[in-house]
């Protein structure tokens, strides 16, 4: 079993800068790709940003120049570097992490955004 750990999550002001990790452990074998899903009140769970292995990466529109992504492979952590966060940005922020034999995410921390 792999067991994600999310962190970072808070409430902060418009234009600030927040980020978010998340560790996984337990029977891995190897990492595949790590991603960020977010989820607001009332929305549908949106893809934010995804890195491969390999480092490849891509992201919304709606966060290109704003959000980074970037892992550490040898503690199994995946990170989101949020800046100039905007209120529309509030919802609960999940992890989602493969290895070889399936997909697993995370309880989600959640992220808000005041003016």
């Amino acid at each position: 079993q792999v067991e994600l750990v999310e962190s970072g999550g808070g409430l902060v002001q418009a234009g600030e800068s927040l980020r978010l990790s998340c560790a996984a452990s337990g029977s891995i074998f190897r990492l595949n790709a790590m991603a960020w899903y977010r989820q607001a009140p009332g929305k549908q769970r949106e893809l934010v940003a995804r890195i491969s292995f390999d480092g490849y990466t891509n992201y919304a529109d709606f966060v290109k120049g704003r959000f980074v992504i970037s892992r550490d492979n040898a503690k199994n952590t995946a990170y989101l570097q949020m800046n100039s966060l905007k209120p529309e940005d509030t919802a609960v922020y999940y992890c989602w992490v493969s290895d070889v034999r399936r997909a697993y995410w995370g309880q989600g921390t959640q992220v808000t955004v005041s003016l």
